[in-house]
């Protein structure tokens, strides 16, 4: 039995906090998990630039109101979704994503949430588990499912080198040089033909 485990920022939809870079015209929070390994450090560091120019939650989700998946993403995630249980295992946040899940048919998700005061002031996060793409994947593999998982950043080796099989999606050149054993996509049809490789394995 098989789940397929996806990334989502940078795989099905832009990366958000390089959408809010642009709206806010602050250029530091273009940095992503693809630039910096350390999550929480990034985290920490986004919050406070946030807190040095009076920006919260709810600015960030008038800019994610206007994002849309990636052309194809919904068919991908449709077609993906016929054949092989899917779920996403992202580090964003349930008040970033939830409109995001509506664009692409509500397919199950994993992801973090965010310590908000009343004032709208992003104060904190909460991660839901330690190095959470991997420990759900291999939490996955304990109860009896082999793992296919595919993502673009530094967050997303942990489980593409745990599952069965792996592939990187839209990644960066320099992740692409350095792990050249991990089979790497731009496509939609080519990461789907590669799941379903690996499935009749």
């Amino acid at each position: 039995m098989y789940i397929t485990c996806l990334d989502v920022e940078g795989v099905l939809v832009p990366e958000i906090w390089i959408a809010f870079s642009k709206a806010s015209g602050i250029p530091e929070l273009k940095k992503t998990t693809r630039d910096e390994p350390d999550y929480n450090k990034l985290m920490n560091w986004r919050l406070g630039i946030l807190k040095d120019h009076g920006l919260g939650l709810k600015e960030i989700q008038d800019v994610i109101a206007t994002i849309d998946p990636f052309p194809g993403a919904k068919e991908f995630l449709d077609e993906l979704r016929s054949f092989s249980q899917v779920i996403l295992i992202s580090d964003t946040f349930e008040q970033f994503a939830s409109p995001l899940m509506k664009k692409l048919g509500n397919p199950t998700l994993f992801c973090n949430t965010l310590e908000v005061a009343p004032s709208g002031e992003i104060t904190g996060f909460k991660m839901r588990c330690e190095k959470s793409k991997l420990t759900t994947v291999k939490a996955l593999q304990s109860i009896g499912y082999e793992t296919i998982a595919s993502g673009d950043s530094y967050n997303d080796l942990g489980m593409i080198q745990a599952s069965k099989a792996g592939f990187l999606f839209r990644s960066t050149e320099k992740i692409k040089a350095d792990y050249p054993e991990l089979p790497a996509f731009e496509e939609y049809n080519d990461l789907l033909a590669a799941i379903k490789d690996a499935m009749s394995e």
